[in-house]
C-alpha cells in the first residue's frame, strides 16, 4: 500500500518481496537497486539482529555505486514482543513505513 502512495509525488516504488532467506535474490534485488537508486528494507523482526541488517549490507557491497541515498532498515522496535493489541501496533513497522518511505524518496 504504502509504495503505490508515496506522498503524491511523481514517483514510482518497486517492491522485492523476498520469497525465501536462503538464498535470497541478491540479483533481483541490486537490479532494483540499479533502476530506482535507493532501498528501504523492512521487515517484521526488531532492526537489531533482523535480516534486514544482512539485505543491507550485501546491498550496500553489491550496489553501492548505484544508491543515491543510504539503505533504510526498518522493521519492529528492539523491545520484547507486546501481547496487548494496543501496543502491538506501536510494536510493529506499518504504521512508521510511509513517513521512512517519504523520508527515504525526499533524501
Amino acid at each position: 500500500e504504502a509504495a503505490t502512495e508515496p506522498g503524491g509525488e511523481d514517483r514510482e516504488s518497486e517492491v522485492s518481496d523476498l520469497r525465501s532467506l536462503l538464498p535470497w535474490d541478491v540479483g533481483r534485488v541490486t537490479e532494483s537497486v540499479r533502476k530506482t537508486g535507493r532501498c528501504l528494507v523492512l521487515h517484521e523482526a526488531p532492526i537489531t539482529g533482523g535480516f534486514g541488517g544482512e539485505v543491507a549490507a550485501t546491498i550496500g557491497r553489491e550496489a553501492f555505486e548505484w544508491l543515491d541515498a543510504p539503505v533504510v532498515r526498518l522493521g519492529a522496535l528492539d523491545t520484547p514482543a507486546p501481547f496487548a493489541k494496543v501496543l502491538e501496533a506501536l510494536y510493529s513497522p506499518k504504521d512508521r513505513l510511509l513517513p521512512a518511505l517519504r523520508e527515504l524518496l525526499a533524501y
